[in-house]
């Protein structure tokens, strides 16, 4: 019996990571390649010429004399914790297919659980912006979902408390491969939120297929859009025109349900961001850790408020 090849792709071993990344010198060389790949510019004038300060850990730049240390301006600004456990987390989290607890984090890593949590959701929401600033292309399958379930007492279906709606969208290949997907919490399936998320995360190429639902028909203002009347039921979902979609739907919330004690809802767009990232860049992953790293270079930092508070729903 033949094997999956992206199901047994051998991916970054324990060892290889840390042969790489086991030292704070490793990746610290490693960050500074990343960030400065043609080497050291100042951020404040361009220029290509710098010295580094015995006393601190900063580089000061001749012309302009500004300092900045490796870490500003980056996801891992103002950071206390060793560069050397950012790339464990950041391994732990990039390799493992569905997700990882800050509970567990915390345990392989050696700090708290707070100090864990804070961690994870700079990372994924680092994840979800990266994905978010490459809007799908081709022949895409939406569909709407929800997070959550009733409420002991209270209103059952679309209208329940305790449900977070979002919007999952899957690019396929001419030959009907998934090549990329998307999930993305809305404020409610309304015409106009659809029409924010279509404007942010479809292209003009993109050709959507959606179900009948009302709101879909605003996608047809970016990109030619189809509806497909599904019936609603356990047959719905049986339809070819969103295969991918489906699975993808049940694979996450799968993966959800069986890595995490409980999510917030406003919290639900980045471990969706996540899970999409990693499925993504499901080809590469032994190159996972690096990509990842180049991305945190260029991300700006998450203050602690914002990464607890509510998101902001499409």
């Amino acid at each position: 019996m033949s094997r999956n090849a992206i199901q047994f792709q051998k991916g970054l071993s324990l060892p290889k990571f840390l042969e790489k990344y086991g030292t704070e010198g490793a990746c610290r060389e490693a960050l500074f390649k990343l960030r400065w790949p043609e080497g050291f510019r100042c951020p404040e004038c361009g220029n290509d010429t710098s010295c580094q300060l015995k006393a601190r850990p900063l580089i000061q730049c001749h012309r302009c004399h500004h300092q900045t240390s490796l870490t500003a301006r980056t996801l891992f600004e103002n950071t206390k914790l060793p560069l050397t456990t950012w790339f464990l987390a950041i391994f732990l989290l990039t390799q493992s297919k569905t997700g990882l607890s800050a509970m567990a984090l915390g345990r392989h890593l050696g700090v708290s659980y707070n100090t864990a949590w804070l961690l994870k959701h700079k990372i994924m929401e680092a994840m979800r912006e990266r994905d978010d600033s490459k809007p799908l292309t081709g022949s895409v399958q939406v569909d709407d979902a929800f997070w959550g379930g009733e409420r002991r007492g209270g209103k059952r279906g679309r209208g329940a408390a305790g449900k977070t709606p979002f919007v999952a969208a899957v690019a396929c290949s001419a030959d009907g491969r998934p090549l990329a997907l998307r999930m993305t919490p809305l404020a409610g399936f309304r015409s106009d939120s659809v029409d924010r998320w279509a404007r942010q995360h479809l292209s003009a190429e993109a050709d959507v297929t959606s179900d009948g639902l009302p709101c879909f028909r605003a996608i047809v203002e970016i990109c030619p859009h189809w509806s497909i009347d599904t019936g609603g039921g356990p047959s719905s979902v049986e339809k070819q025109e969103f295969t991918w979609v489906n699975t993808m739907l049940g694979n996450v919330k799968n993966a959800i349900h069986g890595t995490y004690h409980s999510i917030a809802g406003k919290h639900l767009g980045r471990y969706l961001g996540a899970f999409a990232y990693r499925f993504n860049r499901r080809f590469e992953l032994d190159r996972m850790v690096e990509r990842f790293a180049y991305v945190a270079c260029r991300t700006a930092p998450l203050p602690r408020k914002f990464a607890v508070m509510a998101e902001i729903h499409t």
